[in-house]
C-alpha cells in the first residue's frame, strides 16, 4: 500500500477520537499519544513515507533512534505501545492489509522498586502535620490523609469534588483514569482529617467569581479553580522539612506508595489492592510484591516450627 508523504495525519486525529469516545482514554493519555505518533510521522516523512504506510524497517530504525537519543527502555515501550495501537486501528478500519508493529519487540526493561516511606517515617509525618494549626494546617493535615489513607492519585485528589467527600461518608467515590470510578473506604483519622477541613474551606475560596472554585474540595484561586499537583508537592517537601525527613524522597505519588505497600506489609493480597490503587492490570499492583515476599520471609523465619526449635538451641 502506498500513500503521499504528508498523508496519514487526519488517521492520527481519527484514532485519537475513537480513542476518547470508545475507550474514554483521559486527556493526558491523548496528549502523550498525539506528541508520539507526530514525532512518528515527522519520522516517515523524511524517509518519503506518509504516517499510515509505515513498514516495519521504519519503526525498528524509530525505535532505535530513541535509543541512542538516551530515552529511557520504558519510554520507548510506552511510544511502541502507541505505534501499536494506532497501527491495529488502521487494520480494523480497513485503512491497511497489515500491521508493521506485530513483528516489533518491546525494549526490555526493568521496573524500579517503588521509593518507599517506612511506617515510622509516616507516623512521624503524621503527627507533624497534625499538630499545624489554622486553615493551612487543617488543609495539609486532609492532604496527607487522604493521600496515605486511600492511596489516591494525586490527579484524583486535586480534581476531586465538593460533593464526592461530603456528609457521613465511609467511603469515597473516585473517578480515576479513563472516567472509571472506584470506591476506596475512608477510615476514621481520615474521617476526622476531613471533618476539620471543612470546617475551614470557606477560606481557600476566591473573593471574586467562585462559581468554578466552589465544586472542588480543594479549591483555589488560581486558573484552574483547585489546587495543582505542583503545589500539592510543594506543601509536602517543606513538611518533610518541619519533619525532619529528606524532602526529595516525599511526594503524592510516595504517599500512594506507601498506602499500598504498608497494606501488603500487613497481609492486604494483591487483588484487593488492585482495585483500591485503581489499577487496570494486576500486573502493575505486582510491583508490590517485594514487600509481600520480604513479609512471607519474615513469616517462615519467625513461625516455622524448624526455624523456631533452631533458635531455641
Amino acid at each position: 500500500m502506498t500513500a503521499r508523504p504528508a498523508a496519514g495525519l487526519h488517521h492520527l486525529e481519527a484514532f485519537l477520537e475513537m480513542m476518547s469516545a470508545e475507550r474514554g482514554a483521559a486527556v493526558h493519555t491523548l496528549e502523550a499519544y498525539r506528541r508520539d505518533l507526530s514525532d512518528f510521522a515527522a519520522f516517515t516523512r523524511k524517509r518519503g513515507r506518509g504516517l499510515a504506510a509505515a513498514k516495519p524497517d521504519d519503526l525498528r530504525t524509530h525505535l532505535a533512534s530513541l535509543s541512542a537519543a538516551g530515552l529511557k527502555a520504558s519510554t520507548q515501550a510506552r511510544r511502541l505501545s502507541a505505534l501499536r495501537q494506532f497501527h491495529r486501528f488502521l487494520l480494523d478500519e480497513g485503512v491497511r492489509e497489515d500491521d508493521p508493529s506485530a513483528a516489533i519487540e518491546a525494549p526490555k526493561r526493568t521496573r524500579p522498586l517503588p521509593k518507599v516511606m517506612g511506617e515510622q517515617q509516616m507516623t512521624k509525618l503524621i503527627d507533624v502535620v497534625c499538630a499545624l494549626t489554622g486553615a493551612e494546617g487543617a488543609r495539609l493535615a486532609c492532604i496527607v490523609e487522604l493521600l496515605y489513607a486511600s492511596g489516591l492519585r494525586i490527579s484524583e485528589l486535586v480534581t476531586m469534588p465538593l460533593a464526592a467527600a461530603t456528609g457521613e461518608r465511609r467511603m469515597l467515590l473516585v473517578r480515576g483514569k479513563g472516567g472509571k470510578e472506584r470506591l476506596v473506604p475512608l477510615g476514621d483519622p481520615a474521617r476526622a482529617s476531613l471533618k476539620a477541613y471543612l470546617t475551614r474551606r470557606i477560606e481557600f475560596l476566591p473573593a471574586g467569581n467562585k462559581e468554578r472554585a466552589e465544586r472542588f474540595l480543594f479549591p483555589s484561586r488560581g486558573v484552574e479553580g483547585h489546587l495543582t499537583r505542583r503545589r500539592v508537592g510543594q506543601l509536602l517537601k517543606e513538611l518533610a522539612v518541619r519533619a525532619g525527613l529528606d524532602p526529595r524522597k516525599l511526594s503524592p505519588h510516595v504517599l500512594r506508595h506507601a498506602f499500598a505497600s504498608h497494606l501488603v506489609a500487613h497481609g492486604a493480597d494483591l487483588r484487593s489492592v488492585q482495585q483500591l490503587l485503581g489499577h487496570a492490570d494486576i500486573s502493575t499492583t505486582q510491583i508490590y510484591t517485594h514487600v509481600q515476599e520480604e513479609r512471607l520471609r519474615t513469616l517462615v523465619a519467625e513461625k516455622h516450627p524448624l526455624a523456631v526449635a533452631r533458635r531455641k538451641r
